[in-house]
């Protein structure tokens, strides 16, 4: 049985392809990638979700495919939609989707998107599974080494409780679905066992780095504008304080312990994330 990975050299897709490597035989995974040529000791095909004409023969003979959500905001339903109508064409009998905490309900903006992309699955006729993944802790400890050398951690969330994962945690779940039975037509709720706010997060920071770090909580505006100071483009520095003001309304907590679950330990814990992100 062959299976298909979907942006197997971003930075989830990596980590999904080493927890493969535990389960199964390196024989039977396909990276399906922009660049083959960046690939090592699996088989590589090119795979670009703007190219729909191409993507049904690239995915002749995979059985299964890992449908990583695409990253280009505001394009996703679109080149998602590509992906599923090319894996119908070539036979591919499952499609597992890495989809958004509660897109259902979720007041973040990229949960449209998500949710378009789960009832394009639903109607396609092929089997799938949807994997609604909750925040990745590495997106608020990317930024610590910024926020040690300021002394300060800013943000938009508020009190709001963010219940991450490590990226690696979310990447063994995704790998542990494809390499076992009965998770068809399921959908889950995947977040990490523990929960924090920012102010905690700047806790721990100053616990581990030996420099007191303040949470500062600023309106979505003036976030937004200190982000675009650092750098980061407009739309997306938008995105990111629209996310925690998201945050701040409980969109990223959960107390359901499903990932915990599949994979079968703890998650990852806030400590070694920020341990990780600091050295």
């Amino acid at each position: 049985m062959k299976i298909g990975i979907t942006g197997a050299t971003g930075q989830l897709g990596t980590l999904v392809v080493e927890q493969l490597k535990k389960r199964t035989d390196a024989s039977s995974l396909v990276a399906m990638v922009r660049s083959p040529e960046k690939v090592d000791g699996i088989e590589a095909r090119a795979f670009d979700y703007e190219k729909p004409d191409q993507l049904a023969e690239a995915l002749v003979g995979v059985d299964s495919l890992l449908l990583i959500s695409g990253n280009e905001i505001g394009q996703r339903a679109r080149q998602h939609k590509n992906v599923i109508n090319a894996a119908k064409e070539a036979g591919v009998k499952w499609i597992v989707y890495t989809s958004l905490l509660r897109a259902d309900t979720s007041t973040i903006n990229l949960a449209q998107e998500h949710l378009t992309t789960e009832n394009l699955l639903k109607e396609s006729g092929i089997s799938f599974t949807i994997l609604r993944n909750g925040w990745y802790t590495e997106n608020y400890t990317g930024s610590l080494s910024g926020a040690v050398e300021a002394g300060a951690l800013i943000g938009s969330a508020g009190d709001g409780r963010i219940s991450s994962a490590g990226r690696a945690d979310f990447a063994e779940a995704a790998a542990v679905v494809l390499t076992s039975a009965g998770h068809e037509g399921k959908t889950y709720e995947l977040s990490g066992d523990e929960a924090y706010t920012l102010t905690e997060l700047a806790e721990e920071t100053s616990k581990q780095s030996g420099k007191v770090i303040a949470y500062q909580n600023l309106p979505e505006a003036d976030y937004s504008q200190a982000l675009k100071s650092f750098g980061l483009p407009d739309g997306f520095a938008d995105a990111i304080a629209s996310w925690d003001v998201s945050a701040s309304k409980g969109d990223l907590y959960d107390e359901g312990k499903t990932l915990s679950e599949l994979i079968g330990h703890s998650t990852t814990p806030l400590s070694e994330v920020v341990k990780t992100a600091l050295n």
